[in-house]
């Protein structure tokens, strides 16, 4: 490979799979003047430049991004295209009623399909398959809990067409993983190669006149005064002036000044096998497309890529204090070696197989664990993010959401539940370290403790209530 790729190539087994060179587009050239400023060009810039460009040919949408488009999560995920929210229905019902929590669920689906239609209609080889998600319950304790799971979704009227109760015949028919017991299916959810995604459509919207400027890290967004001027975006290489601005930054919100206790950067870590035989596969049983989990608090998640391999991550990962994002973190060695004999574990004939990719990359994590989309008119400032992992569809309905808003049209998705949801700030240090890695140190005994007990973990129930799950 050419070796300008090599830092680029590191990022992601996905990044290490692109076709072609990964070569930096032009920095930002001076001061520039544009309609809408977007800082991130990762699915959710991208996603939003794409639709306004779609309502507006005609509107001057800059994209300013610190490394290249895809950097972050968006080149970094487990490649999961779902139609989970990270605030259960449950939840979203109590807090917003029943019709609005099933118009958000019903949103959710749809952005599902959108991300493969827009993928087809721009020509973007994503490996998009839409072949359903399992939750596997792999101990009495997960199959109580996905029970109750069910019967929750029933009450609340989400029907058999959107999640199906698996015994322990069919789950296992899916995912053939040791010891499982039955599980929960859901058809709303592609496998995707997400850098493939990220990159095509840095193109498509290029395609469409929006400017991207890469190797740009913004300083500082000096919003709009009040005599109705523009916003003020800082980089080292000069400014950009536009009326609206967009912070579509996730994980990585917390480097921006007076953003620092808005979003919390929590890493998750993945790793990739070789190139599996077909003796393998056909043991391991994950079919064509589709995605697996277990019902462990400390998440994992599981695929199988275009080129037969099991691509494969989960939490555990610490928080760094003062909310720090820095390449070393992206590798934490007893973690990596936990999904390794997690996947052994769960796949017997993987025992001993190469782990040929390692790494991670962060996440963001609002207060209350509930994403959202915002956008004051008056100070020009739109914001989308607080995705906690499900953010590969959910991006999508942000960037339509948001195109929405900033063209000022009143539709469906303007009017969804998690439109200008305010969370709150995250608390000053060293109490948001102590407060996030407690919360990750409770998961981890809720799963030691159910694996002994065969019982639900009630410190689990706790922590799920403070993050509405």
């Amino acid at each position: 490979m050419p070796a300008a790729d090599t830092p680029w190539r590191r990022i992601s087994y996905w990044f290490d799979n692109l076709p072609g060179s990964v070569t930096p587009r032009q920095p930002l050239p001076g001061d520039v003047e544009a309609d809408v400023a977007i800082i991130g060009a990762g699915f959710t810039g991208l996603w939003t430049a794409y639709y306004l460009a779609a309502l507006d040919p005609g509107l001057r949408v800059v994209v300013l991004e610190g490394e290249v488009a895809g950097y972050g999560a968006s080149g970094r995920n487990g490649g999961w295209c779902s139609g989970f929210f990270a605030v259960s229905p449950e939840s979203l019902s109590n807090s917003y009623g029943l019709d609005a929590m099933h118009d958000m669920q019903r949103a959710m689906r749809q952005s599902v399909d959108e991300v493969g239609a827009a993928a087809a209609a721009e020509h973007i080889d994503c490996d998009y398959r839409k072949g359903g998600s399992v939750s596997l319950a792999r101990s009495a304790s997960q199959l109580a809990a996905y029970q109750a799971e069910l019967d929750g979704y029933r009450q609340l009227g989400i029907e058999e067409g959107d999640v199906v109760w698996c015994d322990a015949a069919s789950a296992g028919a899916l995912v053939q993983a040791t010891g499982v017991l039955g599980g929960l299916f859901t058809p709303h959810c592609a496998s995707i190669d997400p850098a493939r995604l990220a990159r095509g459509l840095a193109l498509a919207v290029e395609r469409r006149g929006v400017r991207i400027y890469e190797q740009t890290p913004v300083t500082r967004l000096q919003p709009a005064g009040p005599n109705g001027t523009s916003q003020r975006i800082e980089t080292p290489l000069g400014r950009v002036r536009a009326p609206i601005a967009v912070i579509a930054t996730e994980g990585y919100t917390a480097r921006l000044p007076d953003h620092r206790r808005r979003v919390v950067p929590m890493y998750s870590l993945m790793i990739a096998t070789e190139p599996l035989g077909e003796a393998a596969l056909d043991e391991i049983g994950v079919r064509d497309g589709i995605t697996f989990t277990d019902g462990r608090h400390l998440l994992i998640y599981g695929q199988r890529t275009s080129d037969g391999r099991l691509a494969f991550g989960g939490r555990g990962a610490p928080y760094h204090f003062g909310s720090q994002i820095d390449d070393s973190f992206e590798w934490v060695p007893k973690v990596h070696e936990t999904l390794a004999e997690t996947l052994a574990e769960m796949f017997p004939v993987l025992e001993g197989v190469t782990i040929t990719h390692q790494w991670g990359g962060p996440l963001g994590v609002h207060r209350d664990w509930h994403p959202s989309v915002t956008f004051d008119r008056r100070t020009g400032v739109a914001t989308a993010g607080g995705y906690v992992g499900d953010g590969v569809s959910t991006t999508n309905l942000a960037g339509r959401t948001l195109a929405d808003l900033i063209s000022g049209r009143d539709t469906e998705l303007t009017r969804l539940p998690w439109v200008n949801h305010q969370s709150p700030l995250w608390e000053p240090e060293p109490l948001r370290w102590l407060g996030v890695n407690a919360g990750l140190l409770a998961m981890g005994i809720a799963d030691r403790t159910e694996a002994r007990t065969g019982r639900p973990s009630g410190l689990a129930t706790a922590v799920g209530r403070l993050t509405g799950h």
